[in-house]
């Protein structure tokens, strides 16, 4: 991702109070930020001023947030970070599967909003390497295209499903726990959030395997997962 000089962060929100706040915090921290009161509202915004970073609420009017983040998604890679009252798991996976990457739950504190925002912007560090890419089994990652490639096939993924994948590619063919991937792709603040690994490796599955494929991704059940990435017969 390329960001401006002041990275640009574009907040969906129908409530005024939420969004003055915001605005606030995230100007005097250096973001350039524009505001949107709703979904439609807010891809128009985002159509002549590219942002950076989306962080959006789901219950708005016109348009919700579970639609907003699929339209965006269909044409951004930027991170999406949801902002919503609602912190039930099933609320949290539909945001996901439509293609939010992180989500914190109102009423939320100022420090932990800016570390995930500081964490969503940043180039990740699991792409920090000496190599432009990771080549491992059937898989070719290349960091400065932000690309995936399994058996040659380019595989579209989401910021955070790269991130996930990357640091599955650096342990290849080990056990890593679930709270260590958390840790590593969502911060600390997230290794009690279960449901994300969940929904991203099922994602990750979905789009590295193929009709008739290996599978790349094995589940070690109450422990983690592990990354074959030569593919195995086994599920």
């Amino acid at each position: 991702m390329s960001l401006t000089e002041h990275p640009r962060i574009l907040i969906v929100d129908d409530e005024p109070q939420i969004t003055r706040v915001l605005r606030t915090l995230l100007s005097a921290h250096g973001y350039d930020v524009r505001v949107a009161n709703d979904g439609e509202a807010a891809l128009q915004i985002a159509g002549d001023w590219p942002p950076d970073l989306m962080i959006t609420d789901l219950s708005m009017p016109r348009m919700d947030g579970i639609e907003l983040c699929r339209q965006f998604r269909e044409s951004s890679k930027s991170p999406i970070i949801v902002l919503s009252v609602r912190g039930e798991e099933r609320t949290k996976v539909q945001a996901f599967d439509a293609g939010a990457d992180d989500y914190v739950t109102k009423p939320f504190g100022t420090n932990e909003l800016l570390a995930r925002v500081r964490a969503s912007l940043r180039r990740s560090p699991l792409e920090e390497t000496a190599d432009a890419a990771i080549e491992e089994g059937d898989f070719r990652i290349d960091f400065d295209a932000h690309s995936v490639f399994v058996r040659s096939r380019e595989v579209k993924l989401t910021p955070k499903e790269f991130d996930l994948l990357v640091y599955l590619a650096r342990h290849p063919r080990k056990i890593v726990t679930h709270r260590n991937l958390l840790a590593a792709v969502w911060g600390a603040n997230s290794i009690e959030q279960p449901e994300y690994l969940r929904v991203f490796v099922g994602h990750l599955r979905k789009k590295s395997r193929p009709m008739r494929a290996p599978s790349y991704l094995l589940t070690e059940p109450w422990v983690g997962y592990r990354f074959e990435p030569e593919g195995t017969t086994s599920s």
